[in-house]
């Protein structure tokens, strides 16, 4: 049985970059299709601004193109698509000048709650901040929306805080990492805190170590030029990687609210050991077959970026003191896949024998593709022959065990646009929050720039460097295989 679609009250929406490819691929998409499960209704008004010389009417046929590319299963949907267009509007707005600007005040209305969507780059941030507020449109009712990356290092993240908190209140801020949005990733809270189960085991006196991975298999295709300024540390491991980290690590929030969430998670980065130079390796894929090398990609012959990251972190807390972490991430390797698993200890003392075997339990949770839960546990093999034990899955694939309608989950930016109109902020980071895992983050990369040291080359299509396997190797450990 579907779940019960409750609609949000009024609202405006003004996205800045409207005819941006985030807003084509991603934001506009999302929205058609919240219309047309029936979240949005009523008087909602949806106004594209950018420096585009467009009209209102040349807005909408760019967006029933986008549409059509990226909003999926549209055949039959056109009397939805033409009622979604209506809401639609267009201002053509300088950021750093005055154009457009009393223009997109004057569409404003007054008494509904009031979204700005910053789908543009960093550095203009902080001048639509400044001009929301010079021209009234920075109020107690408005909210912004703020995509990553949110500042490239610690010093540049305070300073974006501290630009934004000029105008805004941190109760304004939507600072939006789309991997939060992912039901398979609040499903971590619910299995930790839901279950009975899982929540006495889940500490050092029980958990060997826990892997987190995020593989993709694709290279940097077009965003070569911001993905060489930036890398897989930056790009992925301070903060998508960072996000799971805290969810999988952190302790119970009192309640399920946004402040007792993210407070959790700020202890969780700030309770982060210094990595040490032998528990991080960083690659960079080599051309294989008909698939370029990353310098080639990013028209860089001396880049030193990575395109894949390797760690070994420890938690100083009471819970988590003697379990290690490790995370990976990286580009061009074997499968797109990413999971966590929580590898249990042994048991204390086999009365099987030797023959029997190592065996642990292992909880996998798969965020994508095929999202869903695996508990591996022990079991007694078939047949005459005496004892012998065998691993197996208990297998809880969303699309099967909740069937094809109920698995058809949002995409992450459904629910996320949703819940800024809501006002919840759960999903989000605070500013504290992301400002401490920079701080962490920021001696690892300047340890690299000190060293001057290349990535290590690992080939197109594998798991990536062999020193990654090394980092758990010397450790009595293994990966995991990356599955598609």
């Amino acid at each position: 049985m579907a779940s019960r679609v409750i609609p949000v009250d009024p609202f405006d929406l003004v996205i800045f970059g409207g005819t941006g490819d985030l807003a084509r691929r991603k934001i506009l998409p999302a929205l058609f299709r919240r219309f047309v499960a029936g979240q949005i209704e009523g008087d909602v008004r949806l106004i594209g601004a950018a420096r585009s010389e467009m009209d209102r009417d040349g807005y909408r046929t760019m967006v029933r193109a986008a549409i059509a590319e990226f909003g999926g299963e549209e055949e039959g949907r056109k009397k939805d698509l033409a009622a979604f267009l209506e809401m639609l509007d267009f201002v053509t707005i300088d950021a750093r000048g005055t154009t457009g600007w009393a223009e997109l005040a004057g569409k404003m209305r007054p008494g509904r709650i009031q979204a700005f969507y910053f789908s543009v780059a960093p550095v203009l941030f902080g001048d639509l901040a400044k001009r929301l507020h010079k021209h009234g449109m920075a109020n107690q009712a408005s909210r912004i929306v703020v995509e990553k990356p949110f500042g490239r290092d610690l010093e540049t993240a305070r300073d974006l805080n501290r630009v934004l908190a000029r105008h805004f209140e941190e109760r304004q801020i939507y600072r939006i990492d789309h991997y939060l949005g992912k039901e398979t990733v609040q499903n971590l809270m619910a299995i930790r805190f839901g279950n009975v189960l899982f929540e006495p085991l889940w500490n050092s006196q029980y958990v060997d170590h826990i892997q987190i991975t995020v593989a993709e298999s694709v290279g940097v295709g077009g965003r070569g030029d911001y993905y060489d300024r930036s890398g897989a540390m930056r790009d992925m491991v301070q903060n998508h990687l960072m996000q799971l980290l805290c969810l999988i690590a952190m302790e119970p929030p009192a309640k399920f609210d946004p402040d007792a969430v993210r407070d959790e998670k700020l202890k969780v980065i700030r309770a982060l050991d210094p990595v040490k130079a032998t528990d991080v390796v960083r690659g960079q894929y080599e051309a294989h077959e008909d698939r370029p090398d990353y310098r080639t990609q990013v028209d860089n012959p001396d880049s030193l970026t990575e395109s894949f990251v390797a760690l070994k972190v420890h938690i100083s807390n009471w819970r988590w003191a003697g379990t290690p972490f490790y995370l990976r991430t990286g580009k061009r390797l074997r499968e797109r896949a990413s999971e966590i698993a929580v590898v249990f200890k042994d048991a204390p003392h086999s009365i099987f024998g030797a023959d029997a075997g190592r065996h642990r339990n292992i909880l996998t949770i798969r965020l994508q593709p095929n999202e869903g839960i695996e508990l591996g546990v022990t079991i007694k093999e078939p047949g005459p022959g005496g004892m012998r034990l065998i691993d197996v899955p208990l297998d809880m694939t969303f699309a099967e065990a909740l069937g094809p309608e109920e698995a058809d989950f949002p995409d992450a930016y459904e629910r996320l646009i949703m819940d800024v109109i809501r006002g919840n902020q759960t999903l989000f980071m605070r500013g504290d929050e992301v400002e401490a895992a920079w701080a962490w983050t920021d001696p690892i990369i300047a340890g690299w720039a000190e060293s001057g040291g290349a990535p290590l080359p690992y080939a197109s299509g594998s798991s990536g460097p062999d020193d990654a396997l090394m980092l758990m190797h010397r450790d009595g450990r293994r990966w995991r295989e990356i599955k598609p």
